[in-house]
């Protein structure tokens, strides 16, 4: 799936849809908030059928229970919050589960510039260029390199551009501890980088 340019999402009439039994309300939520929520799937995941299902899992549990919300702008929170208990759920079944803890070296900042600078997102990087796409495969493969409870805070926050709050929110997280997490992620993404462009010069000065 692919992102396409559309307006702003109008969460106060969507609701008012889901609402009064609207024929077209579940398209609607399909359409205003699906490929956000695959694309976080893939990101978190890393598997299409996955990403499929958290997709699918998630929008039937919108449709069932966005009754009962009574913000309307809390509803992408809200739907944030059951697409990453989705994939969460998934990974700790056992076949993405990281196959290592980070030390506190690979956590401690080595700069300012590391603390504040974002993670680019990868979804608005062109296609044209094939550099930009091994970019693009770089910083997925980095990504999705860090332990899952670092991965979703910094997906939430650079990638689906939720503010701290809302992904204290999502993930019933204090604000503090998603700056944290969201702070150490970005440095190991970093690190990460780094560590495959050594890989890369390395072989290529033994070829």
């Amino acid at each position: 799936m692919h992102r396409a340019m559309e307006a702003p999402v109008d969460n106060r009439t969507l609701l008012d849809k889901i609402r009064s039994g609207d024929p077209g309300a579940f398209e609607d939520l399909v359409r205003a908030y699906g490929d956000s929520v695959y694309g976080f799937g893939i990101r978190m995941c890393g598997e299409r059928e996955d990403a499929k299902d958290v997709l699918q899992d998630t929008l039937l549990q919108a449709f069932r229970k966005l009754r009962t919300l009574k913000h309307p702008e809390a509803l992408k929170s809200w739907i944030f919050r059951v697409a990453a208990n989705a994939c969460l759920m998934k990974r700790r079944r056992g076949k993405y589960a990281p196959d290592r803890e980070v030390s506190l070296d690979e956590l401690a900042p080595r700069d300012a510039a590391d603390a504040e600078a974002e993670i680019p997102d990868t979804a608005e990087l062109p296609d044209a260029s094939l550099e930009r796409e091994e970019i693009r495969a770089e910083v997925r493969a980095a990504i999705e390199e860090i332990p899952p409870h670092y991965r979703v805070v910094l997906l939430l926050r650079d990638m689906e551009h939720l503010s701290s709050r809302e992904v204290s929110e999502v993930l019933d997280l204090p604000e503090t501890a998603v700056k944290m997490r969201l702070h150490r992620a970005r440095l190991m993404v970093r690190r990460a980088l780094e560590r495959r462009a050594g890989g890369d010069a390395a072989r290529e000065g033994r070829g």
